[in-house]
């Protein structure tokens, strides 16, 4: 259907659906200094604004506003119709303490009372 519409109306709606991906999408990518926002996001890659995006692989940072969420491995980047698709090896999810590394048992008291 898009194929009858004139050159300068489809750049329009590509420009219209771009901004509002961009707007509703919190998430970004941090690589060194750069920040990238993503436009989608689903379990194995996400879609970044090539016109701002340089190709990317290796290992960045994904935040949502300030949180830091998620470290992925880019393994592979593809460009087409002006959005880059990246796809990830792996996805660590950030946590902002240590694993334990023994069992913590949930009904033990925090503390104890000696004197009344």
């Amino acid at each position: 259907m898009l194929e009858f519409l004139s050159k300068e109306v489809r750049d329009g709606l590509d420009l219209a659906r771009k901004a509002k991906d961009r707007r509703k999408s919190k998430l970004r990518v941090q690589v060194g200094d750069a920040v990238f926002p993503v436009l989608r996001f689903w379990h194995d890659g996400f879609v970044l604004d090539g016109a701002l995006t340089p190709h990317l692989r290796g290992l960045v940072d994904l935040y949502d506003g300030s949180r830091h969420v998620f470290q992925c491995l880019i393994v592979a980047t593809t460009a087409e119709a002006g959005e880059i698709t990246c796809e990830f090896k792996r996805l660590t999810h950030v946590a902002d303490k240590a694993p334990l590394d023994f069992w913590l048992d949930p009904t033990l008291p925090v503390g104890l009372l000696t004197k009344a």
